[in-house]
């Protein structure tokens, strides 16, 4: 409980007046349950993904990626994270079937430390495979992966932001000729409008690594005024 209202804390801290701009905020792991999710073939998380005696939700061992039960179109997304060492992970949004996959725009969550020779946009909160910073002037605060990290996404319209421990770093839209580009030059190029489908779900990866998430909450903002 204390870690809901520390999180829930810094959001109003740092968003006055939120409430007037979307619904409220709410948990993505309710009660310790996994019931908002799923495996990629519809059905329950049953191994893998379990909850540690804090709280957290913790993949260890073969767990499989898991979806969203529902789908979202505009969302501001809060979370927690922490990653094992030389551990990759990360959270896609606007996730939908391509063929037999399940594909979307991703949170890059790895331990950034043991990959000094990757390329930037391969980070943790890039835009994975697309963007690393989308200006210069943008700093990333990266903490290390075994220290909990705040990450935000907040999808609005045809605008992409992604945050770090409270910095913007990816500030995005998907209508642009830049996007368009990166699209190109990425391993996603073969995928038809791939990352700008207004619905899609949420997805944990699994990519063999232990990973623990906290504090997941988000809200709908659908029709909305655009969040500063």
């Amino acid at each position: 409980m204390k870690l809901v209202s520390r999180l829930l804390f810094l959001v109003a801290a740092i968003l006055p007046g939120t409430a007037a701009l979307g619904q409220q905020y709410s948990s993505l792991l309710p009660d310790r349950s996994l019931s908002q999710w799923m495996l990629p073939d519809g059905a329950d998380v049953t191994q893998g993904w379990t909850f540690d005696t804090d709280g957290s939700l913790h993949l260890s061992g073969k767990g499989n990626n898991i979806l969203t039960r529902e789908e979202f179109g505009d969302f501001d997304l809060w979370f927690e994270y922490r990653i094992s060492e030389k551990g990759n992970s990360g959270i896609k949004y606007r996730v939908m079937k391509y063929g037999n996959q399940w594909l979307g725009l991703e949170y890059q969550i790895q331990d950034d430390s043991a990959f000094p020779k990757m390329s930037a946009e391969h980070y943790t909160a890039s835009v994975y495979d697309l963007f690393d910073t989308s200006s210069p002037v943008l700093q990333r605060n990266y903490k290390g992966g075994d220290v909990w990290s705040v990450g935000r996404i907040i999808v609005q319209q045809n605008r992409l932001r992604h945050w770090m421990n409270g910095n913007l770093i990816i500030d995005e839209r998907d209508d642009s000729p830049r996007f368009a580009e990166a699209v190109q030059n990425s391993k996603f190029k073969n995928q038809q409008d791939f990352g700008r489908n207004r619905q899609g779900r949420l997805m944990l990866t699994d990519h063999g690594s232990e990973v623990w998430y906290r504090n997941v909450f988000i809200r709908r903002l659908d029709g909305r005024p655009q969040v500063p």
